[in-house]
């Protein structure tokens, strides 16, 4: 009998799917004692004391420094800005994001990608209020599972946010982006166009990226 893939295989297949070419990504659930995996850097970079959050931050740089070290780039520390972005090596772009169980994370040589963004949330519908907070009258979701609709709303906003803002240092509210997820687009209130790509299964994911040809 064949083994179903794990959590964690089934993702990395599903988002390397989508990823657009020259962009590596990845995944793991979050264990005990991933804090382990940050660098004496990375930790004094972090301020969140809550054990949870450190075991989030330290399985998300544990992806991406694997990805990274891919393409010939060991011994990096990724560290947190104070706007909260992780500050990635020159001549890279890239995005972390975790939910209460699983890290992702996403990386590209700058060039044909500008600018990267990923978010990750569970394949459950959103909660009736905050999807009034996060939909606006601009935002298309074409043919998206109606019940996962507002669930990929809010993590294609929240991916794009993370790809505008290190090309346009403008913070973003749910308000300040329409998303298109028929034509795999959204549009921030600055102008700026990003690429969208998505997978609902085994959790939700979007990739969002803006193209270098686009700058």
């Amino acid at each position: 009998m064949t083994r179903p893939p794990s959590p964690e295989g089934a993702l990395i297949k599903a988002i390397a799917a989508i990823a657009p070419g020259g962009v590596r990504t990845g995944c793991r659930l979050i264990r005990e004692a991933d804090e382990t995996h940050l660098t004496p850097e990375e930790t004094r970079s972090i301020p969140a004391r809550q054990p949870a959050m450190r075991r989030a931050s330290g399985a998300a740089r544990w992806i991406a420094h694997g990805l990274l070290a891919d393409i010939g780039m060991s011994d990096v520390a990724i560290l947190r800005a104070p706007s909260g972005a992780p500050v990635w090596p020159h001549g890279i772009t890239g995005s972390l994001a975790h939910d209460d169980e699983m890290a992702v994370a996403a990386v590209a040589p700058v060039g044909r990608i500008a600018s990267l963004g990923i978010d990750v949330e569970p394949a459950l519908p959103l909660p009736d209020d905050i999807f009034a907070i996060v939909s606006t009258s601009a935002d298309r979701i074409g043919t998206a599972d109606r019940r996962l609709a507002g669930r990929i709303l809010f993590c294609a906003k929240e991916a794009v946010y993370k790809a505008a803002y290190p090309l346009d240092r403008q913070v973003l509210g749910y308000e300040d982006i329409a998303v298109d997820l028929g034509a795999g687009r959204a549009t921030t209130r600055t102008g700026r166009k990003v690429s969208l790509a998505y997978c609902v299964a085994p959790r939700v994911v979007v990739l969002a990226f803006v193209d270098g040809d686009d700058l």
